[in-house]
């Protein structure tokens, strides 16, 4: 069971599990929830470059 950590509130997600999961230059990223996934697609660069910020509101 594979384990990564959402960019964009650091909750730990269980990757074979999660339907939400987004590529960006060629990695997989993977998101708790689709406002995470939505968040992270709006500035991927952000979160890449700043790391968590916490749950996204919307």
């Amino acid at each position: 069971m594979g384990k990564a950590v959402d960019p964009v509130c650091g909750m730990e997600v269980d990757t074979e599990r999660t339907p939400y999961r987004s590529v960006y230059k060629g990695s997989v990223y993977y998101f708790c929830s689709q406002h995470c996934k939505k968040a992270f697609e709006k500035d991927p660069g952000f979160y890449l470059k700043h790391g968590p910020a916490g749950m996204p509101h919307g």
